[in-house]
């Protein structure tokens, strides 16, 4: 049963977030972006008396938690194969992952609740300054420009890692437009608004950290790769020539990439020898055309 693996001279380069200073270099941006966001708006949102601003504020501040999770785990991630990990530490990155959902969730939550607690005592909303509303169009404009620099790096160097980081920027510009809305209303002498607009803020992190943790946990547990992609592999096995027929075909990620198992049926007249090149020649093409860190064959005799 023959195994191949990527190794540092494979076919194709890995995803690796690494492979180029994009990455880390996008990450950085995200760090000052996110600093200087986070401090003015917990100062302005103290100065104004605006909750869904504070809120906001505590979005960009859990930003600057993931970027740091980022950092730490992409270097990680991409440490060569040991003796105790020998597919690698691809699945450093889903972990990470997985850490930043659950910070978003919690966070969310947290946000919601205490937006709750203000809207059960109406009466102790303050009027909310107008200098929120230029912090909230501030912010609300330096997030998606920063999710649209992000996301391009992210898909062009197929991190998952990377992508949800861009996503959860994106997520703070969307609060941010829900924010200005509130501090609006506050503003034209519905002061419900703003505690609202915090209420909506602290739900949307909430399902974004949701949604995140569970698409990670699911990887952590094997998850395969959708059917498109399975069935391209499957389509390029059988493709070799040599190859009659596969089945029992598997996938598992790990990390951005994909373990590979299959059986390939082949002529049962064949020397072990040539049989064993139509099995390389089989795993050269799936590496060379898919994002596929190792493949596992077993070869059945047919005819």
């Amino acid at each position: 049963m023959p195994i191949f693996q990527r190794g540092p001279d494979a076919d194709t380069p890995t995803a690796d977030v690494s492979d180029t200073p994009e990455g880390t270099r996008s990450t950085w941006v995200s760090v000052a972006v996110n600093l200087a966001l986070s401090t003015l708006q917990f100062a302005i949102g103290i100065f104004s008396h605006s909750q869904g601003l504070i809120a906001d504020g505590l979005h960009s501040l859990t930003d600057l938690v993931s970027d740091a999770i980022v950092l730490v785990a992409g270097p990680q991630a991409r440490k060569a194969a040991d003796e105790g990990h020998p597919y690698g530490h691809h699945r450093f990155e889903t972990a990470a992952t997985l850490a930043l959902g659950l910070l978003m969730l919690g966070v969310g939550l947290g946000m919601a609740g205490t937006a709750v607690v203000r809207l059960e005592n109406p009466e102790s909303i303050p009027e909310v300054h107008g200098v929120a509303l230029v912090v909230a169009v501030v912010s609300l404009l330096a997030k998606e420009g920063l999710f649209r620099y992000m996301l391009s790096i992210a898909q062009r160097l197929r991190s998952t890692l990377l992508v949800a980081n861009a996503w959860h920027a994106r997520s703070d510009a969307a609060s941010s437009l829900v924010v200005g809305i509130g501090i609006v209303g506050n503003l034209a002498g519905y002061p419900l608004l703003d505690p609202v607009a915090a209420l909506i803020v602290g739900g949307m992190v909430a399902h974004m950290g949701f949604k995140f943790g569970w698409g990670a946990l699911q990887d952590l547990m094997d998850r395969g790769a959708d059917a498109d992609e399975v069935a391209a592999i499957l389509a390029t096995l059988a493709a070799t020539p040599g190859v009659r027929g596969v089945h029992d075909l598997r996938t598992r990620r790990l990390g951005d990439l994909l373990a590979v198992d299959a059986h390939l049926e082949v002529d049962g007249r064949l020397t072990v020898e040539v049989a064993h090149a139509i099995t390389v020649d089989a795993r050269a093409r799936v590496m060379a055309g898919h994002p596929v860190l190792s493949v596992m064959t077993h070869l059945d005799p047919v005819g």
